[in-house]
């Protein structure tokens, strides 16, 4: 199974060429390891933590910072069933943050803060997807 973790750079300077004044929406899909993989010298590699347990600080410890750039998260499910595409393709957590614009969501990942966090996000995560989607409006997505 081909690991998704961090985008590579070409998507992530494909993502930067886009609208950065628009709001945006960035819809996450989520398999967490089993175990929590930490850097040998990090202080919780030994602890023992899940996959799952490592996510929550992750969301525990960023949720100051995504407030602080505008955004929120603005939907969450439970994964049930895929019925229509790749069956083991199974989601652990499943979300949208909204943000004001892509200069925010640029500034939150940059935030020394969050990059001290998200290792968090790195050794909780099995493979995941982040789909950056502007909202087309309900009535207006099949006219």
């Amino acid at each position: 199974m081909t690991r998704y973790l961090d985008p590579d750079r070409a998507q992530f300077d494909a993502f930067k060429r886009l609208d950065r004044d628009t709001e945006l929406n960035m819809l996450n899909l989520v398999q967490f390891n089993d175990l929590a993989n930490y850097p040998g010298d990090h202080e919780l590699a030994r602890d023992g933590l899940t996959g799952a347990q490592a996510y929550a600080l992750y969301g525990q410890e960023t949720a100051a910072i995504l407030e602080k750039v505008g955004g929120s998260i603005v939907w969450s499910a439970n994964f049930e069933l895929t019925l229509i595409g790749p069956s083991d393709e199974v989601w652990d957590a499943m979300f949208i943050a909204r943000y004001p614009n892509a200069h925010a969501f640029l500034a939150m990942v940059s935030d020394p803060d969050y990059q001290r966090h998200v290792v968090h996000r790195q050794a909780a995560v099995k493979t995941s997807r982040l789909i950056r989607t502007q909202n087309a409006g309900a009535k207006d997505q099949f006219a």
